[in-house]
């Protein structure tokens, strides 16, 4: 899908300024945030793929006036939603009625494993890859409605093959519960010019890590 956060090339957003030292984060409230979006995902109602696309989802004047921590706030309300463990009065309210724990829930003590764990993506693909590395590729020139990885920007642009991955989660259908559907996973680079045109930096290239299903030969 076309969301907000397709930003590659396009102008009026500013420079990006990196912090010297930057903090990990700017506000204490930040950190909650963090920590309450971890917990509720590990109660294993939805996966990666469908919470970041709960936040590309969000309308662009949200998205857009939005920091970091707070688009992860505004998406965890979508998906708790939507998964019925919270309702719109509750949201509201700022708090839930009193019932019974959930079982599952993420304790503090349980933190640092379930972090150093993570959630491994790659996956077992056992067809021959499609591409090689030195081939020249063509992304395709796609416009889902669903959730995908696909930027916007290098729709339709030619690139070189530089390394195979192996198989990992296709998003577009995992955030939709349409099951795991492994492809293989390449970097492809994409010389600027081709992609921004004459206007773009002298020698700049772009990598960028895509599904075999998003690619034809050139």
């Amino acid at each position: 899908m076309n969301g907000p956060h397709d930003l590659g090339g396009k102008m009026g957003f500013g420079p990006v300024l990196p912090e010297a030292d930057e903090p990990w984060f700017h506000a204490p409230w930040e950190a909650r945030a963090l920590g309450v979006v971890l917990a509720c995902g590990a109660l294993g109602r939805w996966n990666l793929d469908e919470s970041r696309h709960a936040r590309e989802c969000l309308p662009p004047a949200t998205y857009y006036a939005a920091s970091y921590y707070e688009i992860w706030i505004r998406a965890l309300e979508v998906l708790l939603t939507r998964h019925g463990l919270v309702t719109p009065d509750e949201l509201a309210m700022g708090h839930a009625p009193e019932g019974p724990a959930d079982a599952r829930r993420l304790s503090a003590e349980r933190v640092p494993a379930v972090l150093a764990r993570g959630g491994p993506c790659d996956r077992q693909v056992d067809k021959a890859p499609r591409f090689a590395a030195g081939q020249r590729v063509r992304a395709k020139n796609a416009h889902p409605r669903g959730h995908t990885r696909l930027p916007i920007y290098l729709a339709g642009k030619q690139g070189v093959i530089d390394s195979d991955h192996g198989g990992f989660v296709l998003p577009d259908s995992n955030a939709h519960g349409l099951g795991e559907t492994p492809q293989r996973l390449y970097t492809v680079v994409f010389d600027a010019a081709e992609v921004w045109g004459a206007d773009s930096e002298p020698g700049l290239t772009i990598s960028a890590d895509l599904w075999e299903g998003y690619l034809d030969h050139a």
